[in-house]
């Protein structure tokens, strides 16, 4: 859509207002609300607004920037409905601007899109395709329990499954949005879900997971619930992950497809996997970037904390899915998480998959058995490294690794990494009720 079809559809829908939405370093979503008188202004001149109060941008007297709409991604928002039966809100994704109206190098959107364009320079198209994870809980006067919406397990359905009517509230949110949905089902906790949606260009699909986590929320909200991707709300059980599906094509053709490989992945996928596996510890701070989220990077509930990759078992950290079609292989990272900055998560996955073609990086052989079950000589043997075990390992690996800080750029790594560093400083001193249990009476 360009800006002409954009203003005809509102009106055709008769809009009122327009959410302009953009991310700040740490992946929330802001956004600024025009009436619909103002959308051709904001086409043509961009809106204003003070950068300094938004977490990651500016200091305070460089605070001025300005909001571009991209057209393309339109959308009428499907819960904000009026009695007379129209949809009257709509929004739209935003390029954030100097007030040079040059690309403001520390807007994560515009941090994904310089790693694409590096990317198209080398002659290759990058697609993503994301499995999110999420958990749906009760309220209670208002506010979110820890209680499941409902008791179901992997794949089960009603009774046990009391979420299916929500899960279709949802999808059906989404389509309505333009996501092209292609499974739904029950995870294997009590009150977790999966809705995945198609794969897409790298841009659109950083958009569209923002997107989905807005929808889901607003969906459960109107059913007096709380929908949540922290990736490890509850102990004892799995968390919640977001494996993303990679691959890489070039004159229309999948980069990473040979047939006459064993693994049917051509020397490109190999090359880059292996810059996958070599950034990995570095890319965990931003595909893993909370202190909960190395609460799911644990042993005994399926998720990846060992750099090693494999076709067959699920233990590794990226996985090489069977293909049916030449155009459908690709890779799995399986250690990302839903509570990360869509833009910031691809860009660094890009990137260091491009260094890898790059330095012709070759990947280690590939691991059948089940890593979790090897001793630790033979993963020693094996030569496989665990990624880091908490945030603040993570953020020490990224301080170290130049290929992801220079994907960053220099001011959004330096303040992500502050921001992180507060956060475990933070952590580190709060006392736990976990720690109360074990010590109170016992010393």
């Amino acid at each position: 859509m360009d800006k002409d079809m954009v203003l005809e559809e509102a009106r055709e829908n008769a809009v009122k207002f327009v959410r302009l939405q953009f991310t700040d370093i740490l992946g929330i979503v802001k956004n600024v609300a025009i009436p619909i008188n103002q959308l051709e202004k904001a086409f043509e001149e961009g809106i204003w607004f003070d950068g300094s109060s938004i977490e990651g941008f500016v200091r305070i007297q460089e605070s001025d920037m300005r909001l571009e709409p991209d057209p393309s991604t339109f959308a009428i928002l499907p819960w904000r409905g009026t009695d007379d039966g129209f949809n009257n809100t709509a929004r739209l994704i935003c390029d954030v601007k100097t007030t040079d109206g040059e690309p403001f190098q520390g807007d994560p959107r515009q941090i994904l899109k310089n790693v694409l364009g590096r990317a198209r320079e080398m002659g290759f198209d990058f697609f993503a395709g994301p499995e999110p994870e999420f958990f749906i809980f009760d309220k209670k006067d208002g506010e979110a329990t820890l209680n499941p919406h409902d008791s179901g397990g992997y794949f089960d359905q009603a009774p046990k499954d009391l979420a299916s009517n929500l899960r279709r509230d949802i999808i059906l949110t989404l389509e309505e949005i333009g996501f092209e949905i292609e499974a739904s089902h029950h995870e294997v906790a009590e009150g977790q879900h999966e809705i995945d949606f198609k794969y897409e260009e790298g841009l659109t699909t950083a958009d569209n997971i923002a997107t989905f986590r807005s929808a889901v929320r607003a969906v459960a909200e109107l059913n007096n619930l709380h929908a949540t991707f922290m990736p490890k709300p509850i102990s004892g059980i799995n968390g919640s992950g977001m494996h993303i599906h990679l691959s890489l094509f070039k004159n229309g053709e999948n980069a990473f497809h040979d047939p006459n490989d064993e693994n049917n992945l051509s020397k490109t996928g190999y090359n880059f996997l292996a810059g996958v596996l070599e950034h990995a510890p570095a890319i965990t701070a931003i595909t893993n970037p909370i202190v909960n989220s190395y609460k799911r990077l644990v042993p005994g509930y399926e998720a990846p904390i060992y750099i090693a990759w494999s076709n067959l078992n699920r233990s590794a950290l990226i996985r090489k899915p069977a293909a049916r079609t030449p155009e459908s292989t690709r890779i799995e990272l399986r250690s990302p998480d839903p509570s990360c900055n869509p833009y910031l998560a691809l860009a660094v996955i890009l990137n260091a998959g491009l260094d890898g073609i790059e330095k012709e990086l070759t990947p280690p052989k590939p691991v059948s058995e089940n890593i979790y079950e090897l001793t630790k000589n033979k993963r020693k043997e094996y030569g496989i490294e665990t990624l880091p075990g908490n945030l603040n390992e993570a953020i020490n690996a990224l301080k170290q690794d130049k290929t992801i800080l220079n994907t960053l750029g220099n001011e959004v790594a330096e303040k992500f990494i502050m921001a992180k560093k507060t956060e475990w400083d933070q952590y580190k001193g709060y006392v736990t009720q976990w720690e109360i249990n074990r010590y109170l009476e016992k010393f």
